[in-house]
């Protein structure tokens, strides 16, 4: 037992108890940047002309990031606020690019429960959510679901 016990955890996510099909939230924001786009490439092996070649002349002026960038960089600011110590487990993803994300363009995202299913065990959750990500113009640009298994409140399990 520790003397700090009784203290809100800023940034922890809701116990699926708190959740409510539904229930929306936005992410902060986050513009990608030329480094994020070289890091991200040399990273995963990504190292296709559209993302290594500044004067490639494709479908798309400007310097396109690959869809996984988006889905990463939203997923990121989803586990600092809403998956961060409940989530445990990602179980599945749908994913679906609409529009290009450009470096430059600042991207945020929506998420929506579509369902919550109690497991028979464990004070824990099958949630799924639908993702909507837009970019600075609020232009949908990425779509996905994901479903994660999340912890429950420990005082109600």
């Amino acid at each position: 037992m520790s003397q700090f016990d009784d203290i809100k955890q800023f940034g922890r996510g809701s116990y699926w108890q708190a959740l409510d099909v539904g229930g929306k939230g936005k992410t902060f924001r986050r513009t990608v940047t030329e480094a994020d786009l070289v890091n991200f490439i040399s990273a995963t092996g990504m190292l296709e002309v559209l993302f290594t070649d500044a004067t490639y002349q494709g479908a798309v002026k400007g310097r396109l990031v690959p869809a996984a960038l988006t889905y990463s960089f939203i997923e990121g600011l989803i586990f600092q606020s809403a998956i961060q110590d409940v989530g445990l487990a990602l179980l599945e993803v749908s994913m679906k690019a609409l529009a290009p994300v450009l470096v430059g363009d600042t991207i945020f995202a929506v998420v929506e429960v579509t369902s919550i299913r109690p497991t028979s065990k464990g004070n824990r959750a099958i949630v799924a959510w639908e993702v909507k990500v837009y970019n600075q113009r609020e232009e949908n640009v990425l779509t996905y679901q994901v479903t994660r298994m999340v912890k429950g409140d420990p005082a109600k399990g």
